[in-house]
């Protein structure tokens, strides 16, 4: 009886794990793992990349945020990473929402890839409460992307 249980909770704890592999929908096939749509859609997906995500929600301190974000990229990692910025809410081909659990007016989401595999990411929220100290910003955003992606 206690093997049972035992496996029965084992299955129930690789089936959790498995739920939350972020899923894209695309020409791929509804429900693909991201890292399997990166693999099929661009197999020379090399770069890292930083994301900055917004939507059409007023924020008055956004546009000054992805300025001096836009402008911290141009200066440490422009030949290092991949840079977009999407507004989110006009997306319809892939689904950021969901991928990267997108709610907020200004999310920053770092994608690491090595090897042209997709190892992970991470999402910055609340960037544009940090903007009324510009340097500290930068040193807090640039701390965030070396500790994931790695020093530049």
């Amino acid at each position: 009886m206690k093997k049972f249980i035992f496996a029965l909770l084992l299955l129930t704890a690789v089936s959790g794990a498995r739920a939350q592999t972020p899923q894209f929908e695309d020409a791929a096939g509804p429900q693909t793992p991201i890292e399997q749509y990166f693999q099929e859609e661009n197999p020379s997906y090399t770069q890292s990349m930083i994301y900055v995500f917004f939507n059409n929600e007023p924020c008055g301190q956004c546009p000054a945020a992805i300025e001096l974000i836009e402008q911290i990229y141009n200066q440490y990692y422009q030949n290092s990473y991949g840079f977009s910025i999407i507004n989110y809410q006009n997306d319809d081909e892939y689904n950021f929402i969901e991928i990267y659990n997108l709610s907020r007016p200004l999310s920053v989401v770092l994608v690491r890839v090595n090897d042209g595999a997709v190892f992970g990411f991470e999402k910055l929220d609340d960037l544009q409460n940090r903007i009324s100290d510009p340097v500290s910003f930068s040193e807090y955003f640039r701390f965030r992307v070396n500790s994931f992606l790695g020093e530049q």
